[in-house]
């Protein structure tokens, strides 16, 4: 263990749990523990949103399968990226001013459940039901991804990784909640920006320049550097399935949580930008670290398994650079690991306590709802951590499973919701049902279709909200339409 590497990771951690401590005066009712009480600033909306999206996946997830696959690994960046923007473009702002109109909703459920006026609270069962699935999937993503870091950088054994891991994310995010979670993950995405920046930039500086990296990659194959991923034509099924990564942002209860929480409506212009520039130059460095990873381990010979090709950003970054400055990028892995599961444990627990607790015990007190959020996050994470034991687990299937899901559930009825006033509740209801349905049933019995499962979960949801909507229409719902937008 580098006495040098640890002592940076034991500062930048001892940040982390101030703000979390800090946070904790913060947060002494159940609005501000889920919502901050909608006080963010543009910065933190923006880097929050996104590093509580890309986690793990971004710095280890993302490269492993561009060292494997090559350039046509290539189109899931380009599809999330396109995503991103729609997401902040279209769907921001109409949320934050819906949500709040509505009943002032604190969660993505609640919202929907005001929207269509659901006096019986099924939206918010069926939704959080939903969120509990995919998100266990997606938060074990990041804690395997904080593991596999431990126990390359510190050669823990892969369950003390693991433990060491999950005791951090659950420290912080307990005691402090969403104010917390966001100004760590503000902490979070500066960090990941400037580590993807540095990285590739010297990798490239060492590897000389592109016609030599072109011979180091001649072992990959001649389809290696193309996006088609093939020596001639287009593989259209797997492009489409790639790009449909995009289609899952509109759903996202950790994202859409944030425009939802801004202050002022108004600066999320200047969050899009932000956001969009973070996420470009972030997914651009990440498809290099893998690329460029490949042509690196040739070069200088690194002892380096391609059945572990998660790890390359670790490997290079150990290889290249002193202790100091290794000890700060590695940390930045740490951050993209915490920043998404602290989200996603806190999205889920607030789905357990204010859209099911509270939705069927009108009475219970705040105080009371603060504390079972808290035990609700102990509970998933448990959850989480039980599938996350497995060392043969994928970041990268970890969370395409989860992200499939979450997006097929709940990406279609969120474009409806906002904007068809036709959408009926039962119309939502079904959608929901049959889009996160898709997603269960392909992952079992389509996964050698080479189709993402996003892409059928998505299209059946759409097209199931409609003809339920347009069969059995919903004037209520579409009174509560015609008055969320007098507030636009």
């Amino acid at each position: 263990m580098d006495f040098v590497v640890l002592i940076c990771f034991v500062v930048y951690l001892a940040l982390l749990l101030a703000v979390g401590v800090y946070s904790y005066t913060r947060s002494s009712t159940f609005s501000e523990y889920i919502l901050g009480g909608r006080g963010l600033g543009k910065w933190t909306t923006a880097l929050s949103a996104q590093a509580s999206d890309m986690s793990g996946w971004l710095l280890m997830g993302l490269p492993g399968a561009l060292y494997l696959s090559g350039l046509c690994e290539a189109w899931i960046a380009i599809g999330l990226g396109i995503g991103t923007y729609l997401n902040w473009r279209f769907i921001a702002y109409r949320l934050r001013v819906f949500s709040e109109s509505m009943d002032n909703a604190l969660t993505m459920p609640e919202y929907l459940s005001n929207r269509f006026n659901d006096k019986k609270n099924v939206l918010k069962t069926v939704t959080a039901i939903f969120i509990t699935i995919f998100f266990l999937l997606y938060t074990a993503s990041a804690i395997v991804a904080g593991a596999k870091l431990f126990s390359t950088v510190f050669n823990f054994t892969y369950l003390q990784a693991l433990l060491v891991g999950w005791a951090l994310i659950m420290f912080y995010t307990l005691i402090g909640g969403f104010f917390a979670v966001c100004w760590t993950d503000f902490i979070q995405g500066s960090l990941m920006f400037l580590a993807l920046l540095i990285v590739p930039a010297t990798m490239f500086v060492m590897l000389g320049n592109w016609s030599e990296i072109s011979t180091l990659l001649a072992d990959a194959g001649p389809s290696y550097l193309k996006f088609s991923g093939r020596e001639s034509g287009f593989d259209i099924k797997s492009i489409a399935s790639n790009l449909a990564w995009g289609l899952g942002y509109f759903g996202m209860p950790h994202i859409v949580v944030r425009f939802m929480a801004i202050k002022n409506p108004r600066e999320l212009k200047q969050s899009r930008i932000i956001a969009t520039i973070w996420v470009a130059v972030t997914l651009t460095a990440a498809i290099f670290v893998g690329i460029l990873g490949h042509a690196f381990v040739n070069k200088y010979g690194l002892d380096f398994s391609t059945g572990d090709a998660e790890s390359i950003f670790l490997v290079v970054i150990d290889y290249i650079f002193p202790s100091a400055i290794a000890g700060f990028l590695l940390a930045a892995v740490l951050s993209a690991t915490m920043s998404t599961a602290d989200s996603q444990l806190l999205v889920s627990a607030s789905s357990i306590s204010n859209d099911l607790v509270k939705s069927f015990n009108k009475n219970v007190s705040e105080k009371s709802l603060l504390w079972i959020s808290r035990l609700s996050v102990l509970a998933i994470a448990l959850l989480a951590l039980v599938i996350a034991l497995d060392p043969n687990n994928s970041v990268m299937n970890l969370v395409s499973n989860g992200w499939a899901g979450l997006g097929g559930a709940f990406s279609a009825v969120m474009l409806f919701s906002l904007f068809w006033r036709k959408t009926s509740f039962k119309g939502a209801v079904s959608g929901i049902i049959v889009g996160g349905g898709t997603v269960i049933l392909w992952l079992i019995f389509g996964a050698n279709t080479g189709i993402y499962a996003l892409l059928p979960g998505f299209i059946l949801s759409s097209l199931t909200i409609i003809a339920v909507s347009l069969l059995m229409p919903d004037k209520e719902a579409e009174k509560i339409f015609d008055n969320a937008i007098k507030n636009l």
